[in-house]
């Protein structure tokens, strides 16, 4: 580095993000540089990110369906991919939607995005980890927030009332988690991530508990892998459901759907 050079310059910080191993240097270091105000932030910000942590995280925010939503340390931070699930959401949704669920939230992102884009009557959102939860009720300030376990979180005047169930549940085999990017294994919970010896544990319970919770032509969405969608239809078959499974190459994500079917 140039004796003259800043160690907060932009072109320092690029050099010290790509010997990280940051693939996208110049667009994170001008986010950085945009975001930071004071030069001790954003020495303290570079000094994060060249540690593992997420962008995200060091920023405080992420962008999700052209929304900007906060996110915390720990926090799950919501992927660009999930926007396919709330294309899905939306295609789906009645044209009188009345009642939106966001459940296994983390920071509330797609709650935040189908809010915007159905505008329910009723916009609710769970999660079990009390940091997501905190996380989503700054993100959703319209809407409910609920902390526990799935469907135990939810109020019980809900059940029959939903029309949407979106759940971006974790769907990562237990022993590929050793596999996931540093910035997810050691930044994420881990309760976010995993998803049993198949991936699909989690899923499974959503599946089971979603027909009771549903409108008639309500529908529950998931995301998965492109290997696990066909088995994860069939679990949604098996509780009742009417499956659907939807590709998008262009996000990189399998989005599968059960709808509860009148009578």
């Amino acid at each position: 580095m140039p004796v003259s050079q800043s160690p907060t310059s932009r072109d320092a910080i690029i050099a010290r993000l790509r010997t990280a191993g940051c693939v996208f240097a110049e667009e994170e270091a001008d986010l950085l540089l945009a975001e930071s105000g004071l030069p001790e932030v954003l020495a303290a910000r570079v000094e994060q990110r060249v540690a593992g942590m997420p962008l995200e995280q060091v920023l405080g925010w992420a962008g999700f369906c052209g929304l900007r939503i906060a996110v915390a340390p720990g926090v799950f931070v919501p992927r660009r991919r999930t926007e396919f699930l709330v294309q899905r959401a939306v295609a789906l949704a009645p044209a009188d939607t009345d009642v939106v669920v966001d459940l296994c939230c983390g920071s509330g992102a797609m709650a935040a995005a189908l809010g915007r884009l159905l505008a329910p009557a009723e916009l609710h959102a769970a999660d079990v980890d009390a940091a997501a939860v905190a996380c989503a009720r700054k993100n959703l300030p319209g809407g409910y927030v609920h902390e526990g376990d799935l469907f135990e979180a939810l109020p019980v005047n809900l059940r029959g009332r939903v029309d949407i169930l979106a759940a971006n549940v974790p769907y990562v085999p237990t022993e590929a988690l050793h596999l996931m990017p540093p910035e997810a294994r050691l930044h994420e919970a881990t309760w976010a991530l995993d998803g049993g010896a198949d991936g699909l544990a989690v899923m499974r319970r959503v599946a089971a508990g979603a027909p009771g919770w549903l409108t008639p032509d309500g529908s529950v969405l998931v995301e998965t892998s492109e290997r696990q969608a066909e088995s994860a239809a069939g679990v949604f078959e098996s509780c009742g459901l009417a499956a659907d499974v939807a590709y998008s190459a262009e996000h990189g994500s399998a989005v599968v759907s059960g709808t509860r079917q009148a009578g």
